[in-house]
């Protein structure tokens, strides 16, 4: 009796202890990551589908053959798919959209906050410095290892997704959806099929993402801290300064990272029989889509179209990415403050 009244006081002095280093239980830790991975799930599907018209006019103007020019620009694209597609034209690919950005998103986030934390605690080692924060080099280098780890895991699904939002009611369907068009690749053209664009996909995150936490996150911080035109009260921000923020992050990072996002979608249309008639809408002025690598990709559209192709379709993506990624940003924290969620992306 006398041993298992020992063992349940020293089970009692451990409980504490963990308690006043501030430990968590696992099941604790677990309900937080799950919270976490739903917020930034959240965030990702409300964001993306408030954009997808002008998601879908980017990738079709990206992609669009130049000899045989169909959409002019943002506004007479979107009025040609209204007419000829009808309302549910200018959602098409958004359900596999979806699929792939609400697990891309929800690895993005927690990701970030994970590795910012990793960070933070090798940065606070090495300068000896307890109460150190993040600056903005090092968020930077979080948001690129996020932006990394989120997109290889669901590239498979953002590859049949370019496949599938190119497709056009004078087009051959050949992907019925996400599932069909996975199948069909993989019997097709193989595995490696689905990773095509991955090496410009990977290169273009790391400022694209990066910058986004970055910039977002450091003017966050100094907003707080400064408290320029009465912006910050009590510590916290308002939901339009935020949604501020997050366009500032959205637009600094697209405008750098884009001719990468432009190789990637024609990278992922080689090897698809049906992929030069689709990009032109008919069967009319079909021209081979073949490239050997991203350097090869990246030379031919400079070549043959010029250096301002490497841009194609920045106008809708900047009217897009703006509202996207603020939405993204402060659904993802007001989701976060519902749930209940403790962690701070600049913890």
């Amino acid at each position: 009796m006398a041993s298992d009244s020992k063992m349940v006081n020293l089970a009692e002095e451990a409980k504490a202890k963990l308690a006043s280093e501030g430990v968590k239980a696992p099941s604790y830790a677990l309900m937080s990551i799950c919270k976490s991975l739903v917020a930034g799930g959240v965030a990702g599907g409300v964001s993306r589908t408030a954009v997808a018209p002008l998601e879908r006019m980017k990738i079709l103007l990206q992609v669009q053959n130049p000899h045989n020019i169909k959409y002019n620009g943002t506004i007479q694209g979107l009025k040609y798919i209204w007419r000829t597609e009808g309302f549910r034209g200018l959602f098409k690919g958004n359900g596999t959209n979806c699929a792939r950005i609400v697990p891309n998103s929800a690895v993005k986030f927690f990701s970030y906050e994970q590795a910012s934390k990793g960070i933070l605690h090798l940065y606070r080692q090495k300068t000896g410095k307890e109460d150190a924060e993040l600056t903005p080099l090092l968020r930077l280098g979080a948001g690129a290892c996020a932006g990394i780890i989120a997109m290889s895991a669901t590239y498979p699904m953002d590859m049949v997704r370019g496949r599938i939002t190119v497709q056009t009611e004078k087009s051959p369907y050949q992907y019925r959806g996400m599932f069909h068009a996975l199948s069909t690749v993989l019997r097709e053209e193989g595995p490696r099929a689905l990773y095509k664009g991955w090496l410009p996909s990977v290169i273009g995150v790391v400022p694209y993402v990066g910058l986004n936490f970055a910039v977002y996150e450091s003017l966050k911080d100094w907003l707080i801290k400064s408290k320029p035109f009465g912006l910050a009260q009590d510590s916290e921000l308002g939901v339009t300064t935020r949604l501020a923020c997050g366009a500032a992050a959205g637009t600094i990072g697209q405008t750098v990272a884009y001719p990468l996002d432009v190789i990637r979608r024609r990278m992922q249309m080689v090897g698809w029989n049906h992929a030069a008639s689709v990009v032109a809408g008919d069967g009319r002025g079909k021209t081979p889509l073949e490239y050997t690598g991203m350097v090869d990709a990246f030379r031919k559209t400079v070549r043959y179209e010029g250096f301002g192709a490497l841009y194609k379709g920045l106008v809708p993506n900047s009217v897009k990415v703006v509202p996207s990624i603020a939405l993204a940003f402060v659904t993802y924290e007001m989701v976060k403050d519902i749930l209940g969620v403790e962690i701070r992306i600049s913890d």
